[in-house]
């Protein structure tokens, strides 16, 4: 029981400051992740870092980094007491999305890539997540708004 209270009282004050939208994305990502085939393992949010969040007329953009540790607890096993492995996998993912304003705001579009924090970090990978990101922000701007029905109102003009 010790070993575990001090991460969950962590993970506890980190989820704190955290808003409900960057709450709503971690837990994307961490089942984004888990549904992964190559993962076996469950793992936990270890540190969110490079949080962002920006309102604008088309919704709010969220993006951060969230690093996970590896537990004991397998994917498909009973999940009673996992604690974080030392020195295991600690993948990092970057996450962005774009909410649109609604009372129950509903994503637009998102992006994430999860790897080695290293891996992350190379410069062509750096620069592709940069560009998704950049997209993921435009959604619901200009030319790719939704179309609603009755937008749009067409008549034609009866035979005289």
């Amino acid at each position: 029981v010790s070993l575990w209270l001090p991460l969950a009282l962590a993970v506890a004050a980190v989820a704190a400051g955290q808003s409900p939208l960057q709450r709503r994305v971690v837990r994307d990502v961490l089942e984004y992740f888990h549904g992964r085939s190559n993962v076996h393992f469950l793992f936990r949010e270890r540190e969110l870092d490079g949080v962002m969040e920006r309102e604008d007329p088309s919704g709010t953009f969220v993006q951060l980094r969230l690093g996970l540790a590896q537990t004991t607890c397998r994917k498909r096993g009973p999940q009673r007491q996992c604690r974080v492995v030392e020195n295991r996998r600690k993948p990092t993912c970057l996450a962005c999305y774009k909410f649109d304003t609604g009372d129950v705001p509903k994503v637009l579009d998102k992006y994430h890539n999860c790897g080695p924090a290293h891996h992350l970090a190379a410069k062509e990978i750096w620069q592709r997540d940069e560009a998704e990101c950049r997209a993921v922000e435009e959604a619901g701007k200009g030319g790719d708004a939704l179309y609603l029905p009755g937008m749009f109102a067409f008549s034609r003009g009866l035979p005289a």
